[in-house]
């Protein structure tokens, strides 16, 4: 009988030798949603099996204030990219798999502390598990912003990379879509819809859902709702996150190379040329990485003294009274009685709020603690 892998690497081969249209929508569908099951149960067992007994693998502390992947092939130059805009001691050489561990470091920019994780060198199969790829996808997934670091002297090696992303379940530079799946107790596969829907009839729709073991429910659909879109929702673990394509060695590449390698990389994301080495396209980078991740500013006012408007506070743009306080200090929260908002999330001058009132872009902040 064949194993899980073989069964999950059958499907993809199906898959890629099938003729994509509209008529092969909801065939494909149902293939990618019997490899999102098979992998599910292929979760399972590992999370059994990591039970038993431990299991090597990256120990990456979390820290700064945001945190982004550099994911490439080996040897493309994300190690001297790293020690470039970072803290970081990553070594490089010249040959293939020189990073062998994750190797953490912290930039500093425009008040943020961002960490960059050098990871292992992703190789084809990786969401398989190939190159100790499971252990290295897991801990993109945890990080805000990919950023891929590509060699303009081979094409193809976004797509193997992006495609490894993909079948790990990390969506990038989408949002997610607006598909929802309810189970009930009857009536069968109930579809309702606000727009036309061309890509799956709801018959077709039901199928996929009934392959994951509904009989009922009601699904909702705000938009025209791909195979691809409802299968991610009946899963539940879908990352999305967004992303930067860094075109490295424009120092030793021609334009016509450049150009070509640009090409052949998604026409509606970021894309920026660098050359880690020389130091090129550095400062431009940082700023789409500070400006892409999301960071708002928050003034503090410590009790009984004045706000200081000079240095803000940079946290994320969704965060609460609660991160601000685990952010300047671990015992903030163990002592926290309230706090004083002044600023565009207070409803008037120093409102006073608990840990979980939502802060905007430019409040000045006052916590009041236990003595």
């Amino acid at each position: 009988m064949a194993t899980i892998k073989e069964q999950i690497q059958a499907l993809y081969d199906e898959i890629n030798k099938t003729q994509k249209n509209k008529a092969t929508n909801a065939h494909i569908g149902k293939l990618k949603a019997k490899i999102a099951q098979l992998k599910l149960k292929e979760e399972k067992a590992a999370a059994s099996a990591k039970a038993a007994g431990p299991a090597k693998g990256f120990e990456v502390k979390k820290s700064g204030d945001a945190s982004v992947a550099l994911v490439g092939f080996p040897s493309v130059g994300k190690s001297t990219l790293i020690t470039q805009v970072t803290d970081a001691k990553s070594e490089a050489g010249n040959f293939a798999f020189t990073t062998l561990t994750c190797i953490p470091g912290l930039m500093e920019h425009r008040g943020a502390k961002i960490q960059i994780l050098d990871l292992p060198g992703l190789i084809k199969g990786a969401a398989e598990g190939k190159g100790r790829g499971k252990e290295i996808l897991g801990v993109i997934r945890s990080c805000d912003m990919v950023l891929y670091i590509v060699d303009p002297f081979q094409d193809s090696h976004f797509r193997v990379l992006n495609r490894e992303l993909e079948n790990a379940g990390i969506r990038l530079n989408q949002t997610k879509p607006p598909v929802f799946v309810k189970r009930v107790d009857k009536g069968g596969i109930d579809v309702r819809t606000t727009v036309e829907q061309t890509h799956l009839t709801s018959d077709e729709m039901g199928d996929i859902i009934r392959s994951f073991g509904y009989t009922s429910a009601i699904v909702t659909l705000r938009v025209d709702t791909t195979a691809e879109m409802l299968v991610d929702t009946m899963v539940g673990s879908r990352i999305y996150s967004k992303s930067v394509i860094a075109v490295n060695k424009i120092d030793i590449a021609t334009e016509k190379e450049i150009v070509a390698a640009e090409k052949a990389l998604p026409q509606d994301w970021p894309i920026m040329r660098i050359s880690a080495f020389k130091g090129t396209g550095l400062d431009e980078l940082k700023d789409f990485i500070y400006d892409n991740l999301g960071f708002m500013r928050v003034f503090l006012k410590p009790q009984g003294q004045e706000a200081d408007l000079e240095e803000p506070l940079i946290v994320k743009d969704d965060s609460t009274v609660e991160n601000v306080c685990n952010n300047l200090h671990r015992d903030f929260v163990r002592k926290f009685r309230f706090a004083r908002v002044k600023g565009p999330s207070a409803k008037f001058d120093w409102q006073r709020v608990g840990l979980d009132h939502q802060l905007k872009d430019g409040d000045l902040l006052s916590i009041i603690i236990k003595r």
